[in-house]
């Protein structure tokens, strides 16, 4: 079955094409800066990559040029858009209503649209990304995977706010989580490579990119996880400042700071772009850091307490931690910043092999040193993947997509 994946940004869409169940990427794509003048388009497949750059005024536009791509007949990879059975999107905001992935309904793009307000930046594009889908793979399955749905057994000791009762049952204000899909993949794909049930294991998992969050997963569930009604609160990250003192707000207010300009400095201007004066790219930092910049090497020192902080205490959270993952374009790459949030930790029983943490880069590995009570891994996230299994399990439990050893016995019958 041909699944196609599509994360549909604010003018942005990622995609790819797999050939389920044997999770085989057959092309991928990103598309940007749409709307603007000029949209970059590329493509890479097993029939070599292509590049174009010409104006695409919408979503819409997007992904009939998308699908054009993959079905071009040169260099795309499937003959005719009839063979994607089913289409799995990205959605970053449920809300309390979905605690998995859904089929696409009406009532399902009514609720996506509900949520909005709570993530502005993403659910309206998303929904573009559905309504392209619909109208241009009509035939196919359309599947939605929510970045929230992971942590909605999270419980209320954890995700409410110390504010009046009436905010949440009036406007649904607590904790959500986000990164829910990498947070899961990450924890299953353990499982995997321990050969244990998902339900046996507790661990931290650490997803660490521009954006960064940590989550607590307490026997396959998630129990806790630092971001919150936004992305906003949590770790230090690129260009966002995570926790601080909520009077902050009222503070810049006083000195003459709209909330629309408040919003922009703590969502765009801060974490390490903010601290460091200079980048939001952790490899730039730590550049300039090796180089002798005080304030890159400060920006980073403050990013690393910030996660041992969070560590620690989802360590006490959890009791017993059986694992810690890091994840993400940081936690896969950056040994530095791995063994800055972890050392001095040996008394808690956690103790990295520096020679494996050195060498060990965006594959999957155990960093920890031989003995450690509590072991420490790099798992390559893979949203993708998980969201195209999640639409190609959907699919085939659709009247007429049965597949499988089952449904070819009920054939042979036939």
């Amino acid at each position: 079955m041909k699944v196609l994946v599509i994360n549909s940004g604010s003018s942005s869409i990622k995609y790819q094409l797999f050939e389920m169940p044997r999770s085989e990427v057959i092309a991928r794509g990103l598309l940007e800066k749409i709307g603007e003048e000029i949209s970059p388009f590329r493509q890479k497949s097993g029939r070599g990559e292509v590049e174009i750059k010409t104006r695409v005024p919408d979503h819409e536009a997007g992904l009939n040029l998308i699908i054009r791509s993959i079905t071009d007949p040169e260099t795309g990879v499937v003959a005719s858009r009839n063979e994607i059975a089913a289409v799995g999107h990205r959605v970053v905001h449920g809300g309390e209503e979905f605690t998995g992935s859904v089929l696409i309904t009406p009532r399902v793009m009514a609720k996506i649209r509900k949520y909005a307000d709570l993530a502005p930046l993403h659910n309206p594009p998303n929904l573009m990304g559905i309504r392209a889908a619909r109208k241009f793979l009509p035939g196919a399955v359309q599947t939605a995977s929510f970045d929230t749905a992971f942590h909605t057994t999270i419980p209320d000791k954890a995700a409410l706010y110390a504010i009046p009762h009436h905010f949440y049952h009036r406007y649904r204000i607590k904790r959500y989580g986000f990164h829910g899909t990498s947070h899961r993949y990450v924890a299953r794909r353990l499982a995997e490579i321990l050969k244990r049930d998902k339900t046996e294991l507790n661990l931290i998992t650490c997803h660490l990119g521009n954006g960064c969050s940590i989550t607590a997963i307490e026997q396959g569930r998630s129990v806790d996880t630092s971001m919150g009604l936004t992305p906003l609160e949590g770790l230090v990250m690129g260009t966002r400042s995570g926790d601080l003192d909520p009077a902050i707000i009222f503070y810049l207010a006083d000195k003459g700071y709209n909330p629309k300009e408040i919003n922009n400095i703590l969502n765009k201007q801060s974490g390490l772009l903010g601290l460091s004066g200079q980048s939001n790219d952790m490899r730039n930092l730590v550049a300039l850091r090796e180089g002798g910049d005080p304030r890159a090497a400060l920006a980073i020192d403050i990013f690393c307490y910030r996660l041992r902080k969070y560590l620690g205490a989802y360590l006490a959270v959890l009791g017993r931690t059986d694992a810690i993952i890091f994840t993400g374009g940081i936690g896969e790459n950056n040994p530095l910043i791995r063994t800055l949030t972890l050392q001095g930790l040996e008394g808690l029983g956690i103790r990295l092999d520096e020679k494996r943490n050195r060498l060990t880069r965006a594959v999957e590995g155990e960093i920890s040193a031989p003995g450690a009570p509590i072991r420490v891994y790099i798992i390559p996230t893979n949203e993708e993947l998980r969201i195209a299994g999640d639409a190609y399990e959907i699919a085939s439990r659709r009247p007429g997509n049965a597949i499988g050893p089952a449904a070819s016995k009920k054939r042979r019958r036939k």
